[in-house]
């Protein structure tokens, strides 16, 4: 008998969930809730809810931040490297000039092509040769001529040549530049 009033005796709203411990509500048994319980979204629900978008937008700014901080970092790698290796252009002209009057031999040729390998590991890239097509982008035209030899706008002679890490040009080639004859605008004979 005693098994009998406590399930009936007792009102399902004093009835406790044996989950949280606390009392149930009346939504239980389907009953509307009474009027001065929380709506739906602003109870347990609502704050799981609220807490679970503050753990996104939390993980977004953190991902956001961490994207941030990695490119920073590999900005601040790219300007220390091109910072060292554009220190490194005179020696890297020296070794040129010295291969072009046939001084460079022995040890020091060694040397010059360690290092310049060595750089070249770095992402250092080395441009401009007689004959290329003129890039104002890449080139930086010292004086200007004509020939008949040419159909485009041509590097004739590299003064010096220019440099490249990436796609980031650090200095541009110094060249000398030829354009094609211009027809003659006044022919005589037409």
């Amino acid at each position: 008998m005693s098994e009998d009033l406590t399930d009936e005796t007792v009102p399902e709203e004093t009835q406790a969930d044996p989950v949280t411990g606390e009392p149930e509500a009346a939504e239980a048994s389907g009953d509307p809730a009474p009027a001065g319980d929380e709506g739906p979204g602003n109870g347990l629900q609502g704050k799981i809810d609220e807490l679970t978008s503050d753990l996104q937008r939390l993980q977004a700014e953190y991902v956001n931040y961490k994207r941030r901080v990695d490119r920073d970092r590999d900005l601040v790698t790219e300007n220390a490297k091109a910072s060292v290796l554009t220190a490194l252009f005179p020696v890297f002209d020296d070794f040129d000039r010295a291969r072009q009057h046939g001084e460079l031999e022995g040890g020091v040729k060694a040397i010059a092509e360690n290092l310049e390998r060595i750089v070249s590991g770095l992402g250092l890239e080395k441009f401009g040769a007689s004959g290329d097509e003129f890039d104002p982008t890449i080139h930086e035209a010292l004086m200007h001529g004509h020939s008949a030899e040419v159909t485009t706008t041509t590097c004739d002679t590299v003064v010096q040549p220019g440099y490249r890490i990436g796609d980031r040009i650090v200095r541009p080639a110094l060249v000398t530049v030829v354009d094609p004859e211009p027809q003659a605008a006044a022919d005589p004979q037409e």
